[in-house]
């Protein structure tokens, strides 16, 4: 399969079947199934192998059994007696396994031959136990431990053993000469004086320090290292707040002077921008980082806000994305051509040990780490361990014994070591990388610290922890314990050291002193944003989102192509059928052909689309149908990747885990990277996305106003009260609106930070998705989806409504009542489904004259403009006339507290003084009721009070 595949029939059996091995001994072993692959997307995971054992070396380990079982039990539980605790807090016992004389080894003088059971690199060997009790207590029971032998993988095992005791055997893993040591304790020194030099300046900042964990610093610097002397040229950097402010100066190369002039007050980005901005441990850097004659490596760290880890899912989604990015060129890069998932970018997650414990979004972020459509080639965490959170103990903080013990459910290798022993630090970072590099796979580097202050600096720990914090108060730094090293081991002398620290805490003196004349930079548009503008700037625009009928036609019917090869369900030749009949007669086009035909215009014109979420291949209502399963081999073909071949956009349809928050976070990151990506995300009901609010309040609803992020996602929300009960029925629109910044008056340029529409007709959601493309800004779009309009033909379009010249109208007026606006008596603003149960009540009633239904199909942006436009024809008409809001939703939820105020500013410009009245549900503590006579009852209330009195 090439690195990125249009979706093309595959009618292998092996896709419908689990491979299944059968083995001499009559065991089988049952492999990962593989289906719905061979589309667009999919991504293959490599297969690697190991050679087994010889037959040699099989009997010598029946021979020696009791030794093979001595040895995996060093590997097994080594971790447990290591030294891997600075503080020495970890509860340990005896590890009765790893004695030898378990095993009935007893003689330290017997010698063995340890081929096939120690990894010596040299074959068959002659060792006594004592040497090889030695040398295996020195790999495993030292000051990095290793949990490798719990993978399913023999491979993986195989790997591990051979890489860890064949070099130890033979040389150190890592060779630390004297000017890696130097560096080593360059960023040590450096992160120390930092610290130090805030303390001293600043005295009341809480700047959540690194004191007790310096030593993620020379972890991040070998890794950045070794990824780039891999050929990695991107990487992308999340992690919480703790130390982040040293990285940054430390690392990153921030300007020290940009920091202190943000402690000051000042901003850190052009404040004409109108940026809000964020605070101080949420700063980010993308510097290009050289390692030796290797080419650069991009190290960029992302914007993140308080919940510790809702980035990291975004992190992935961008990891992702830029990767894909690069694979969609490659075919006119002759260098790139063999260039595959986690070639080329990276993803790093920091993580702090009790979030990583405590937050759902690390288990569902590490579930999507292998999926073939979300995988970007293997991330490296690294959890900056201090063994508490906030004030609260790790034995009151996790059930695990370890809190790396979560990455067990995706049978992750974890190594611990002691954050005290920089060295080790480095080392354990130089194996972590070579196995993602070689697996693909993530990986844990559980590095182990401890915090010197409490959970800031003006924190005083020792309220809740006194034990602790007296072993803390009365050990060296890290720093110095490692400089006190160098300086015995002839590396540095004292002066060189000291020499370091008053170099560093000079420059930070003159830094100091620049704020005064410091001026932020100005923000730029580079590498695939370029061309993008500010959407407030004069520039912003919107192009035509009307397109041809010739290509509505073609579009239209490569959605449903099928080869003649190809047997789908039976009960979709009639949806292939229908779908071609309406292209064909450009009429009753419904809500699935108007999207079809939205993402198939975008992929002519060179876009990608994705949609993620559960079940989005088929639809949660069985409507879309975008992806098509053979019934005989379970074989996949996209019909739009498939037919239009000649697209250089492709669709992927990456049916996701049962996760919103972290589907939607790696969504959004996709749309970070990609601004010629329309990414986007489908709760399988609206209120769904309730599982993912932290990305929406702190990603999508605000990265543009505190970090000038743009993101065009697109949340598509099935909402629509039907007899569903509460939990089926609302995408809680009231509390979108209530997060965006939409003004209360008319203004001619107000930069909203997300829209939300409602829209009521194929047409107009035919539009909005081509908008979010067609624009040269990017904006969040919240669709209040439908879920009955879907097949309802009196919500069905034309062809000739997504034609040239045409586009999404915010506010759709009633036609039928322009011609004699002075009968009006009474107009029913309405956003949504309602619309058709309204308009079907009003023609049997026969009141088509007397009732204007007005739909506000944009709900922020209000459309200010246009509603008045819609409205004008009926002022003065009739000193009578009643404007009612009407809407399914209780009155405490739904659009009616957005839209109220804004709709009385836009009658008295009108000269229309009576307000506007409220006819719907009464408030209430549900969306809807799950009782359906109840919910019958209100329903017809609700449709009755629009039209009674008349």
């Amino acid at each position: 399969m090439s690195s990125i595949s249009a979706g093309r029939v595959h009618l292998s059996t092996r896709n419908a079947l689990a491979r299944i091995t059968q083995r001499s001994n009559g065991r089988v072993l049952i492999v990962h199934r593989n289906y719905h692959d061979e589309s667009f997307g999919f991504r293959k995971a490599r297969d690697f192998t190991i050679p087994d054992y010889t037959s040699e070396q099989l009997t010598n380990r029946a021979t020696n059994a009791p030794l093979l079982r001595y040895a995996d039990s060093l590997r097994t539980h080594g971790h447990r007696a290591a030294s891997i605790d600075p503080l020495d807090l970890l509860r340990r016992e005896r590890v009765a396994a790893l004695d030898p004389i378990r095993y009935g080894l007893d003689d330290p003088d017997r010698t063995f031959d340890v081929d096939g059971i120690i990894w010596t690199g040299e074959g068959q060997q002659e060792w006594t136990l004592e040497k090889i009790t030695s040398f295996l207590n020195s790999v495993y029971v030292g000051r990095i431990a290793y949990e490798y032998m719990d993978l399913p993988s023999k491979t993986e095992r195989l790997w591990f053993a051979k890489l860890l005791e064949s070099q130890s055997a033979l040389e150190p893993m890592t060779i630390i000469d004297a000017d890696k040591r130097k560096s080593i304790y360059s960023l040590l020194a450096k992160s120390e004086v930092l610290d130090n030099f805030l303390q001293v300046k600043f005295p009341n900042l809480k700047r959540y320090g690194l004191e007790g964990g310096e030593s993620m610093l020379p972890a991040l610097n070998a890794l950045f290292e070794v990824a780039s002397k891999a050929g990695i040229t991107q990487l992308i950097l999340a992690m919480p707040h703790r130390g982040r402010l040293n990285l940054l100066t430390g690392l990153l190369e921030y300007n020290p002077t940009s920091l202190f002039h943000k402690i000051k007050g000042g901003c850190e980005v052009d404040e004409s921008l109108g940026v809000s901005g964020d605070v101080l441990s949420h700063l980010v850097a993308s510097p290009t980082l050289q390692y030796g004659e290797a080419d650069g490596i991009k190290v960029s760290l992302l914007p993140n806000p308080s919940h510790l880890e809702a980035v990291n899912p975004v992190a992935l989604g961008k990891a992702r994305a830029k990767q894909y990015r690069m694979l969609k060129t490659q075919t006119d890069d002759k260098n790139n051509q063999d260039c595959m998932l986690g070639d080329k970018v990276m993803c790093v997650q920091l993580h702090g040990d009790a979030s990583f414990t405590g937050q759902g979004v690390v288990m569902e972020t590490l579930g999507l780490s292998g999926l073939p459509r979300f995988t970007s080639g293997g991330s490296v965490h690294i959890v900056v361990n201090n063994n508490i959170g906030y004030t609260t103990p790790a034995s009151s903080a996790r059930s695990s014994f370890y809190c790396s013990d979560i990455a067990k459910m995706i049978n992750c290798p974890v190594l611990h070591v002691n954050g005290d022993c920089p060295e080790d630090v480095v080392r354990a970072v130089d194996i972590a990388f070579k196995y993602r590099n070689h697996f693909r796979k993530d990986i844990v580097i559980d590095l182990i610290v401890y915090r010197r202050w409490g959970h800031n600096e003006l924190d005083e720990p020792a309220f809740t922890q006194p034990l602790m914090y007296e072993k803390i108060r009365s050990r060296s730094s890290v720093p110095k314990l490692y400089e006190d090293k160098l300086i015995s081991d002839g590396v540095i002398s004292a002066e060189a050291a000291q020499a370091v620290r008053d170099g560093y805490k000079a420059s930070l003196n003159t830094a100091l002193m620049d704020v005064a004349s410091y001026v932020p930079p100005p923000m730029t548009f580079e590498g695939a944003w370029k061309g993008m503008v500010w959407p407030a700037s004069p520039a912003a625009r919107q192009e035509e989102t009307g397109v041809s009928n010739a290509v509505l036609k073609d579009v239209g019917k490569a959605s449903v192509h099928v080869p003649e090869e190809f047997e789908i369900h039976s009960r979709l030749n009639r949806h292939v059928k229908n779908r071609l009949k309406i292209v064909e007669n450009g009429e009753g086009i419904d809500w699935a052909s108007a999207e079809a035909m939205a993402f198939g215009s975008l992929m002519l014109e060179g876009c990608d689309v994705r949609i993620a979420g559960q079940d989005v291949g088929r639809g949660t209502f069985s409507h879309r149908h975008a992806m098509l399963v053979d019934q005989k081999t379970e074989g996949v073909i996209v019909p739009l990747n498939h037919a239009l071949t000649e697209a250089k956009g492709k669709l992927e349809l990456a049916n996701s885990s049962l996760s919103e928050m972290a589907v939607l976070g790696f969504e959004y990151g996709a749309s970070w990277e990609r601004p010629d990506l329309l990414p986007i995300w489908e709760a399988q009901f609206g209120d769904f996305f309730n599982g993912a609010q932290i990305i929406i309040d702190t990603f999508i609803a605000s990265s543009e106003t505190k970090w000038l992020k743009q993101s065009g996602i697109v949340l598509l929300l099935p909402h629509g009260l039907d007899g569903a009960g509460p939990e089926h029925s609302s995408c809680r629109i009231e509390r979108m609106l209530q997060l965006t910044n939409d003004s209360y008056t008319a203004q001619e340029k107000l930069n909203v930070n997300m829209h939300v529409v409602f829209p009521t007709t194929p047409a107009q959601y035919f539009h909005l998705l081509r908008r979010q493309i067609k624009r040269n800004y990017r904006k969040p779009l919240i669709v209040a989806a439908p879920k009955g309009l879907l097949r309802l033909p009196a919500a069905s379009s034309k062809l000739t409504d997504m034609g040239p010249g045409t586009t999404f109208q915010p506010v759709l007026q009633d036609l039928a009542t322009l011609t004699d606006p002075k009968a009006v008596q009474r107009i029913v603003l309405l956003s949504g489904k309602i619309y058709y149960d309204l308009a079907k009540e009003r023609a049997t009633r026969n009141l088509q004259s007397r009732v204007a239904l007005v739909r506000m199909e944009e709900l922020a942006p209000f459309p200010f403009a246009a509603l008045s436009e819609a409205l004008a024809p009926y002022a003065n008409a009739n000193t009578r006339l009643e404007v009612l809001w009407v809407q399914e939703e209780p009155r405490n939820q739904g659009a009616w507290g957005h839209v109220r105020e804004r709709i009385e500013e836009v009658l008295k410009g009108l000269g229309m003084d009576g307000g506007v009245a409220y006819r719907g549900r009464k408030e209430d503590a549900v969306a809807a009721p799950g009782i359906g006579k109840l919910y019958g009852a209100q329903q017809l209330a609700v449709i009755d009070s629009a039209f009674k009195g008349l």
